[in-house]
């Protein structure tokens, strides 16, 4: 995946105070960082922000954080923030890669987990880069709670079908799978569009979701 630098997306995102700066250091201590006890979500691979801007206006008694690791994406990101007013108390970013969470997040500590239009990395020698692998399965079940949830989106079928034939071998199981959840009237109840949902659902792709646990 190859994306255009933007100049000064670096230090914009080293300055933000919408960032998370040494994300590793952070670990133990995030309930010091929010000031509360409120559950905390986290968005892997959130693009620019949006959906996870919206969730946090909508629950302000919830913490989320989104994690990305492309600096002109994230950039772009900071500037939605900055066009929000007040400011969302309770949305914070991280610039690294989702490898990386095991380090960052307290073991069992995450309520929820959101994989929206991953990057499906189609040949199969880069299987195992898939947000929805086995060996990232691995990664969240180390930070979720024994009861928190995983959910992902995606109008890329084949990508789908592969986050679904990893379940069982991953030791998850799902909850919810649907093929196309803009025709399930009782899963849209409160669904939160991404960008990309927005876009492709308007050109008729259906749109795939699963909610699965441990």
């Amino acid at each position: 995946m190859r994306l255009r630098n933007i100049k000064g997306a670096t230090e914009a995102i080293e300055s933000s105070p919408y960032c998370i700066q040494a994300p590793a250091e952070m670990k133990n201590h995030w309930r010091e960082f929010f000031g509360n006890d409120n559950p905390i979500h986290i968005e892997v691979g959130m693009g620019k922000g949006r959906f996870l801007m919206n969730l946090a206006a909508l629950h302000p008694d919830i913490n989320y954080i989104g994690i990305e690791r492309y600096t002109s994406v994230l950039f772009r990101a900071i500037q939605k923030m900055e066009e929000d007013e007040p400011p969302l108390p309770n949305v914070h970013f991280i610039c690294m890669d989702a490898d990386e969470l095991p380090e960052v997040f307290d073991e069992k500590s995450i309520d929820k987990i959101y994989l929206n239009f991953s990057d499906p990395w189609p040949k199969d020698r880069h299987a195992k880069r898939r947000l929805t692998s086995r060996q990232f399965l691995a990664r969240y079940d180390q930070i979720l709670k024994p009861d928190g949830v995983l959910e992902f989106k995606t109008d890329n079928r084949p990508l789908f079908d592969f986050a679904i034939e990893e379940l069982e071998p991953a030791g998850w199981k799902a909850q919810v799978i649907t093929y196309d959840l803009h025709n399930d009237a009782a899963l849209m109840e409160g669904n939160v569009m991404t960008e990309y949902e927005e876009k492709f659902s308007s050109v008729g792709n259906p749109i795939c979701k699963y909610i699965i646990y441990r």
